[in-house]
């Protein structure tokens, strides 16, 4: 008989080793019997010592050595007096109605994140493929639901773009809420509209914990964001706010129809004229001298990056006052439109001057995402999306 502190390590807490041997088709077989003296009938809790009758049960174990290991257990069938009916021991670390260990589920999973493919997992390990894929997003949804946490302090919202469904010929897309504390993806959320989100995010305890939260220039993030964090300061992301003018000076750009000798030029538009040296700088302005409505474009967008690179929640303030003003004097559409968008989220704008949050991690995690969707070259359930997508940015 082995030693006791092996057979600790081969068989399951309450298991009695019997004998073992080699399997026809490869692998160790081990025979044990459960050693408990009484058993809990798990209908009305009353304590059974009456046995009369067995059966063999076969479970799949974590391999040793490379080996395919199996267990076979003696189960013992207890009658309940009270109930008048019978019922079978249970085993530790094997869920009831299981023919696999629990620590074998969990060498799956490990197997999974460390293997190239799940071919080679399904290969080393000898399972099907149903058997593979129903453990490995088990043992993800089991994670998930260990790193469940209240609301933090600050958070981040953004969506991407999931799949285009062919039959609807729409796209549909995902949200995602970012901890921007503790550096972390909190949740995904199939869908943009606020009922979904709500829904979706209801079951997260401590609503009142955040003060801050980071979002683009969405009406519908805004709105959801206004009712579901109730103490909650938003935050217009910088980035977003950089770029709403860039669409049109690439709109203008193109009617130019410039060569390929302005290339050179047009690069430097979109570059931060501070990083420049006085040279390019004077090479710019000359090449903009007789283009007066991209000179106007260009001019607003570094109005915009100045003001971002104002400290203080007063200066931006003044600031942003004297850009809307000298913006609402302009005859170009898209300036005046850009001008709207600005005083409607002037509050968000100017609360970056206050707590300086951006939402450059949630952008971050959304890169990951893309990453996690060309590795599996799309998902079909969004389900499976999400457990994969929580677990790699965890």
């Amino acid at each position: 008989m082995p030693p006791e502190s092996l057979t600790r390590y081969l068989l399951l807490p309450e298991l009695r080793w019997l004998k073992n041997r080699k399997a026809d088709e490869g692998g160790v077989l081990l025979f044990a019997e459960k050693t408990s003296e009484f058993e809990v009938c798990p209908r009305c809790a009353t304590v059974s010592r009456s046995v009369y009758d067995h059966r063999w049960v076969k479970l799949r174990d974590d391999p040793i050595r490379d080996d395919q290991a199996f267990i076979w257990v003696r189960k013992r069938r207890f009658i309940c007096r009270p109930c008048r009916r019978p019922f079978t021991e249970p085993i530790e670390g094997v869920r009831k109605g299981y023919r696999t260990t629990e620590r074998y589920r969990r060498r799956l999973l490990w197997a999974c994140e460390h293997f190239s493919d799940l071919k080679a997992v399904r290969r080393a390990y000898r399972c099907s493929s149903a058997l593979l894929h129903r453990v490995l997003y088990e043992q993800l949804e089991l994670r998930r639901r260990m790193r469940q946490y209240p609301w933090p302090l600050k958070v981040g919202i953004d969506e991407h773009l999931f799949k285009h469904d062919s039959r609807l010929n729409q796209r549909r897309f995902v949200t995602m809420v970012v901890d921007h504390k503790n550096k972390r993806l909190m949740e995904v959320v199939e869908g943009k509209e606020g009922a979904v989100l709500r829904a979706a995010l209801a079951h997260i305890p401590g609503r009142e914990n955040v003060r801050w939260v980071a979002l683009d220039l969405s009406d519908s993030y805004r709105s959801f964001a206004r009712d579901f964090f109730p103490h909650a300061q938003l935050v217009a992301d910088k980035f977003h706010v950089l770029r709403l003018i860039t669409p049109a000076i690439h709109r203008y750009i193109k009617q130019l129809e410039l060569g390929r000798d302005a290339l050179a030029v047009y690069k430097l538009l979109r570059r931060n004229p501070c990083k420049l040296d006085p040279a390019l700088r004077w090479r710019l302005r000359c090449w903009l001298a007789d283009k007066p409505e991209l000179r106007e474009l260009w001019a607003i967008k570094e109005a915009i990056n100045r003001l971002y690179r104002i400290h203080g929640h007063a200066r931006a303030k003044r600031a942003l006052t004297l850009l809307t003003d000298a913006m609402a004097r302009s005859n170009l559409p898209e300036v005046r439109t850009l001008r709207n968008t600005l005083v409607r989220w002037r509050k968000e704008v100017l609360a970056y001057f206050v707590c300086r949050l951006t939402n450059a991690r949630t952008e971050g995690y959304n890169g990951k995402a893309k990453l996690v969707l060309r590795r599996a070259y799309g998902y079909k359930s969004f389900e499976n999306y999400r457990l994969r997508l929580l677990n790699s940015c965890a």
